[in-house]
Parts: C-alpha cells; sequence; structure tokens
C-alpha cells in the first residue's frame, strides 16, 4: 500500500511539473502580466488537468454516464495534446538560442570607424583677472543603466522566440492530435495476413478468420464506432470472426445500445469472444451472457472443433483476480494434437503457454501497437509481440494493433486495424 501512495504522489508531482513548464512556455512567456490571455491560459491549465483526472475516474467512481460523457472528450484529448505539445517544447528548448543568435546578428549594425571627438572649448574666467581663458570639455557621459535591467532590443528578440516556438510546438499538438483523432473516428482498416499451418486439412486452405479486438466501447466510442466495425467485417465475408477481448470500457447498463450492431455480424461459422483486461473492469460475467445475447459464442477456457482445426479460447489474466484466469488444462488439455489449433487470447503475454500445449497459432490483441507515439517502445517492451506475426518455436503469434482506442481516441503512428487471417494448408 505504502508503495502504490508513492507512485502516486511521484506520478502527482511529475504532471504538475509537466503542466507548469507547459504554462510558462505557452502562457507566462508570450502574455502580458495581468492581461486578459495570461487570465485565460491560467485558467485553462488549472481547469484541463481536472477535467483529465474527472474522464479517468468517473467510470471507475461509476457516476452518471452522462457525466461521464461530459468529461470524457476534452478531459482525455487534454492528455493527448499535453504530450505532443510537451515533447514539442522540448524540442524547441534546442531552437531558442539558434532563433535569438540568428535575430541579434541581423539587428546588429556593421561597424564603422568612428570619427575623431572635436573637443568643445568652454571660456573661463582666471581667477584675480578679467582675463578669459578656453577649457577642453569632455564627452557627455552616457546615462546610467539601471541594475539587472534587460535592453529593449533583446527584451524583443526574447519575447518574439518564444511567440514563435510557442505557437509552432501548439500547432504542431493540434495538429497531430486532430489527424490521430479523425483516425480513431474514420475506422479501422482491413488488414489481410495469410498464415501456413503445417497440420491444416489440404481442404480447409484459405479458410479465413476476422480478428477484431480493443474495440472499446465507452463513453467516447458508441454505437456509430461499432456500426462501423460490423460493417468493415461484413465487408469481407470471413468463415469465421473472432472478438479478441476489451470490448467495452463500461457497464453492460450504459454501453448495452452501443454493443447491439455486434448482433448484425454475419459469418459461415459464427463469431467468437474471449474476455479482455477490461471486460474484468466493467462487469465481466454480465458482459459475456450480453454477448451471448447479440449471437457471439463465448469461449471461456474452453474450445469447439471446427472443420480441419480445434477453435479454442481462454480467459484473460485480468480474471485471477477474480478465480477466472486462463485455464490452458481446460482448454486444450485433452484434444487431438494432430489436429491444428487455433487459440484466441487477448494479451500477448501467455503464448509461451500456448508453446507448451501445441497451440499453432495464437491471435491476440491488448497492445494497441502502442497507440500514441512514444508509447509504442513502452509497449514494445512490455509485449512479447508488438503487432504483427512472429513465431515462437512450433507456434505463430498474430497480434492485432486493435480497432478502437483506451483513454484519448487518438492514435500516431499505430493505425487501428481489423485482420483478415487466412489459414493455409502446407498440403495444398
Amino acid at each position: 500500500m505504502l508503495l502504490v501512495v508513492l507512485v502516486m504522489i511521484v506520478v502527482v508531482a511529475l504532471l504538475a511539473g509537466v503542466h507548469w513548464y507547459v504554462w510558462r512556455r505557452l502562457v507566462r512567456d508570450v502574455t502580458a502580466p495581468g492581461g486578459l490571455a495570461r487570465r485565460l491560459g491560467t485558467v485553462a491549465a488549472v481547469a484541463l488537468p481536472l477535467l483529465s483526472f474527472a474522464a479517468l475516474s468517473s467510470g471507475r467512481a461509476d457516476a452518471p454516464f452522462w457525466l461521464q460523457q461530459t468529461v470524457a472528450w476534452p478531459g482525455y484529448l487534454w492528455l493527448a495534446v499535453l504530450l505532443y505539445v510537451t515533447l514539442a517544447l522540448l524540442v524547441g528548448e534546442l531552437v531558442r538560442p539558434v532563433l535569438r543568435r540568428v535575430l541579434a546578428k541581423r539587428e546588429t549594425p556593421a561597424l564603422e570607424p568612428a570619427p575623431e571627438p572635436v573637443p568643445e572649448t568652454v571660456p573661463v574666467t582666471a581667477p584675480g583677472s578679467g582675463a578669459l581663458l578656453t577649457e577642453e570639455a569632455g564627452p557627455e557621459p552616457a546615462p546610467a543603466q539601471p541594475a539587472g535591467s534587460t535592453p529593449s532590443g533583446e527584451f524583443t528578440r526574447r519575447l518574439f522566440v518564444s511567440r514563435v516556438v510557442g505557437g509552432a510546438a501548439a500547432a504542431a499538438a493540434v495538429g497531430t492530435v486532430g489527424y490521430g483523432t479523425y483516425g480513431v473516428l474514420r475506422g479501422p482498416s482491413v488488414k489481410r495476413v495469410t498464415v501456413p499451418l503445417a497440420k491444416l486439412p489440404r481442404a480447409v486452405h484459405g479458410y479465413r478468420i476476422a480478428v477484431v479486438s480493443d474495440i472499446h466501447l465507452g463513453p467516447i466510442l458508441g454505437r456509430a464506432h461499432s456500426q462501423r466495425i460490423v460493417d468493415a467485417i461484413n465487408s469481407t465475408q470471413p468463415d469465421l470472426i473472432a472478438v479478441v477481448g476489451d470490448l467495452v470500457d463500461g457497464s453492460v447498463e450504459n454501453l448495452g445500445p452501443a454493443a447491439e450492431p455486434l448482433a448484425r455480424l454475419q459469418a459461415r461459422h459464427g463469431s467468437f469472444f474471449v474476455t479482455g483486461n477490461h471486460e474484468y473492469f466493467s462487469g465481466a460475467d454480465a458482459w459475456v451472457d450480453h454477448v451471448r445475447e447479440l449471437g457471439l459464442h463465448p469461449l471461456r477456457n474452453s474450445r469447439v472443433e471446427i472443420d480441419g482445426f480445434d477453435l479454442a479460447g481462454v480467459d484473460d489474466v485480468a480474471g485471477e483476480n477474480e478465480g477466472q484466469g486462463p485455464d490452458f488444462v481446460r482448454a486444450l488439455g485433452d484434444r487431438d494434437r494432430s489436429r491444428a489449433a487455433v487459440l484466441l487470447a487477448h494479451q500477448p503475454v501467455v503464448i509461451h503457454d500456448a508453446v507448451k500445449h501445441g497451440v499453432d497459432l495464437q491471435l491476440s490483441g491488448h497492445t494497441h501497437g502502442g497507440q500514441m507515439w512514444p508509447g509504442n517502445l513502452i509497449a514494445d517492451r512490455a509485449n512479447p509481440t508488438l503487432a504483427g506475426l512472429e513465431r515462437y518455436g512450433d507456434t505463430q503469434l498474430y497480434v492485432s494493433r486493435g480497432a478502437g482506442a483506451w483513454g484519448p481516441p487518438v492514435r500516431v503512428g499505430a493505425p487501428s486495424d481489423i485482420t483478415v487471417v487466412q489459414l493455409a494448408s502446407k498440403q495444398a
């Protein structure tokens, strides 16, 4: 418990420091003291992180769904903008001194030889006589510069550079987040991957499995999002559909209507579902019952025989806290290993268990491909495969980047996808 508290303190302190830095560069350094722009910028610097905290906590606190929807858009989008504006400002720190030096050189006039000063004669009366004498007067001393003052030229240059760098950083961040949001709301693209399986019969060569993961229905992505996904999947005319976890971020009560389009999924051998870690934040048992009502077939540490191969599914590892984690013995323990086996498992980290149980192909999601650069660097270290197809011994692992987004509805460098996995027989 103490460790959790310390981590929270560090996180809060880090976020406070980042917000102060952004306020300093985007508000204090570019606005006049006491002006309206500075006051509004300061209010935003306080209100936006509060909205982000509300967006992150309102679901866990079981706040009314309308309130979750109200705070989700500004709160989550600000987190994305904060990431990219901070990165852009840090790059700007390297540019600032260069711009100031360039401007200073352009403003400094070329030096010319100064003319010799002409001595000025001042009449002086000699003491004790009326004779007039002349005395040379030295040049008039320049007025003293107040201690600690900045020359007006340098102040102007600093203000100009601050506004240029700050404006460029803000524009880059807003543009990046805007494009990433458009990519999510536009819907996932369809990828096609061919996977050869040594045990697959020739008669099943070309069998197509539409793999979709991480749809993340919630306060932001709702019914229209699920309808786009259903339309994209049905357009591929798959033989089987695999929904590989993280379907929702919320309760059946709030998100049941958003999930209704899933009832219109069409495939020759049906649609199958396994839990992801987010189902266990949202009531996994209730969602399993609901997707069954929608016509999907939950695979909870179980398997079914499809023409030519076994299709198995395991609960997500997050279910271990509720006694519902993956059970490979139940799902695969007594099967005929001469048949090819395809496993649905939300997280790629269970690949080593899949290898032990003779799985030929594991289909997973969870990683989002990192979702927002440079998050891919962290996700890549936390997962055996970030995205795509890789081999582990005799087992192949395919990881989808997912069809939605968690938190900010933004993807940068990791576009969403639905993948049609075409099984190939080596006997064909």
